[in-house]
C-alpha cells in the first residue's frame, strides 16, 4: 500500500492520504472513529519511530529516549540539537526535582553544552532551572511532571519533520491551500460564498462594469453648499464616521465641515501652512495634511482644531500626497514629487523608496497591506507596507501624461485597483494581473478619479471632467 497511487492524476500515495485523514478525525474529536480506520486500514497516525519516543517519554525511560533520537535517520544537525535539546530540558527539571543536583549539572555541562544550539539557549536554560531550584523544584508533584512531559511532546512533534511526525491539522492546511489556490485564479472574484463542494468561480456578471447611475451638475437633489475656499478646492477627504469633511484649497488652507449642518467647524494653516493633501486617522478624531512648502513638513491635529504634533524643518521637503493605513498604525507620505516615506507611528522606523517617475497620487488598501501609486510614466506601482518586496508589482494599459490621476483598492478584501485614464475610461485590475481585466466605458472626457464602495463591492464610482459621476455596477442588476 506504501506506494499505491491514487487520485484521477496518480499524484497522491494513499497511506499518506489515509494517515492524514487519521490525524483529522483526531483533531476533529472523531476518536473512536479514528481508532477504527486505523485497524481496518493498518495505518497508524503516528509513526512508529514517534510512537516509540513518546513510550519512553512518558515512562521517563531518557537513555533510550536520547538513544532512540540519535538512530533517526534523516535529521539535519540542527534539528536533532533541537530535538536533544526539549528531551534534555525536561530531564534536567526532572533531577532537580528529585533533589539530584549533581547529575543535572554534569547532563548541563557535558551534553547540554556540546550542542550545536548557542551559547544563549544553553545559558538561558541554567539560569532558569536556577531559578526553579530557588523556587523550590523539588516540590513539583507527579501530575505536574506528567503534564510537563506531554507538553515536551508536542515540542518534539513541532520539530521533527515529516514523515516522522506529521504538521499539525494537515488536511485542512492542504484544503484551505486548494480553496485560497481557486479564488487567486478566479479572476472576478466578488463572492465569499465559498463551498468545497464545487470549484470556485464567480463571473463577470456579477463584477461592476456597468453604468447603473449618472451623477449629473443640476441632476442630483444637493444638501450644501459649501463655500468659504478663495482658491478651487484641489482635494476632499471624508471621515472615516462619514460625519465631517476636509476640504483642501488649491495652495490654500483646510477647513473642516460638519456634513449635516454645512457648517465649517475648523480652519487650518491660517499661520501660512500651505495645505496640499490630508487625511483621517480611522478614528475619525485625528487628522494629517502635508504641505507643499518646503520646511513646514506635515502636522497632525485634532478635530477640533488642536495641534498634536509636527513633523517639520530645514531638510524637510515638500509634500505631495499623504495617507494613513486603516489601522492608523503608518503614515505614508509623498515628497518631492518621487520619494515614498512609510512612518511607523508607533516605532517611528521609517522606509523611504525611490521612484524614478513623479508620482501623482497615493492609495492605501483597505487591509493595510499594500498601498499603490500613480506614475506619469503611465504605470501604477504597488508596494507593501511592511516592506519585505525588493520591486514594485506594476500596472499599465491606462492613458496618464499631462493630469492628475487617483486610482483606489476595492472588491473583496481590496482585490482589484481601479483608476481613472486621459482616454475617458476607467480601467480596472485584478491585484495579480499587470493588464486591466476590464475598461469600462461612457464618460466623455477625462477620468481623474475613481473610488470603490468599501461596503458595497460590487459597486465603482468615477469622476470625470465632463462634470458627472459614473457609479458602476454588475449587469445582473
Amino acid at each position: 500500500m506504501e506506494n499505491l497511487m491514487i487520485g484521477p492524476k496518480g499524484l497522491i500515495k494513499k497511506q499518506e492520504f489515509v494517515r492524514i485523514i487519521i490525524q483529522s478525525m483526531h483533531a476533529l474529536g472523531y476518536r473512536k472513529s479514528a481508532v477504527c480506520l486505523e485497524a481496518e486500514s493498518g495505518i497508524l497516525c503516528k509513526s512508529v519511530d514517534f510512537e516509540s519516543l513518546e513510550s519512553h517519554i512518558l515512562n521517563a525511560n531518557w537513555d533510550d529516549c536520547i538513544g532512540a533520537l540519535n538512530k533517526l535517520k534523516g535529521l539535519s544537525d540542527e534539528t536533532r540539537a533541537s530535538a536533544l535539546f526539549i528531551v534534555l530540558k525536561q530531564f534536567l527539571l526532572e533531577c532537580l526535582s528529585r533533589g539530584e543536583d549533581a547529575l543535572a549539572l554534569e547532563v548541563l555541562r557535558k551534553q547540554v553544552a556540546g550542542l550545536w544550539m548557542g551559547k544563549e539557549k544553553v545559558h538561558n536554560l541554567a539560569v532558569g532551572l536556577l531559578f526553579l531550584k530557588e523556587l523550590g523544584s523539588n516540590k513539583i508533584d507527579n501530575g505536574i511532571i506528567q503534564e510537563f512531559r506531554k507538553r515536551m511532546i508536542i515540542d518534539l512533534e513541532n520539530v521533527l519533520p515529516p514523515p516522522i511526525t506529521l504538521p499539525e491539522r494537515r488536511l485542512e492546511h492542504l484544503v484551505e491551500m486548494a480553496v485560497s489556490a481557486q479564488v487567486d485564479n478566479c479572476t472576478y472574484h466578488t463572492s465569499d460564498a465559498i463551498t468545497l463542494y464545487e470549484d470556485h468561480h464567480c463571473g463577470r456578471d456579477h463584477f461592476p462594469s456597468e453604468t447603473v447611475q449618472v451623477l449629473e451638475t443640476g441632476k442630483v437633489t444637493q444638501k450644501h453648499t459649501l463655500k468659504s475656499h478663495q482658491n478651487p478646492v484641489s482635494f476632499v477627504a471624508w471621515s472615516p464616521d462619514d460625519t465631517m469633511l476636509l476640504t483642501c484649497g488649491n495652495m490654500e488652507v483646510l477647513k473642516l465641515w460638519d456634513v449635516e449642518t454645512g457648517i465649517c467647524k475648523h480652519t487650518y494653516g491660517n499661520d501660512g501652512f500651505i495645505v496640499t493633501s490630508c487625511a483621517w486617522f480611522p478614528d475619525s478624531k485625528r487628522l494629517v495634511c502635508g504641505s507643499s512648502d518646503p520646511e513646514k513638513g506635515i502636522y497632525m491635529w485634532d478635530s477640533e482644531g488642536n495641534e498634536i504634533k509636527a513633523w517639520k524643518g530645514v531638510r524637510m521637503p515638500k509634500v505631495s500626497d499623504i495617507a494613513v493605513t486603516p489601522d492608523g498604525q503608518h503614515l505614508i507620505s509623498i515628497f518631492s514629487d518621487k520619494e515614498i516615506h512609510i512612518l511607523n507611528l508607533q516605532t517611528n522606523a521609517e522606509r523611504v523608496i525611490s521612484e524614478q517617475h513623479s508620482i501623482t497620487s497615493l492609495s492605501v488598501s483597505g487591509d493595510n497591506k499594500f498601498f499603490i501609486v500613480n506614475l506619469n510614466s503611465q504605470e501604477i506601482h504597488m508596494w507593501d507596507v511592511a516592506g519585505k518586496w525588493v520591486k514594485p508589482r506594476k500596472y499599465a494599459g491606462h492613458m496618464q501624461q499631462k493630469y492628475v490621476i487617483r486610482s483606489c483598492f476595492g472588491g473583496l478584501n481590496s482585490r482589484f485597483i481601479a483608476s481613472g485614464s486621459e482616454d475617458s475610461q476607467v480601467y480596472v485590475w485584478n491585484q495579480l494581473s499587470s493588464y486591466p481585466i476590464e475598461i469600462l466605458s461612457g464618460h466623455l472626457m477625462t477620468v481623474n478619479c475613481v473610488s470603490w464602495n468599501p461596503r458595497r463591492p460590487q459597486m465603482l464610482a468615477s469622476a470625470s471632467d465632463d462634470q458627472t459621476v459614473r457609479i458602476w455596477g454588475p449587469n445582473c442588476f
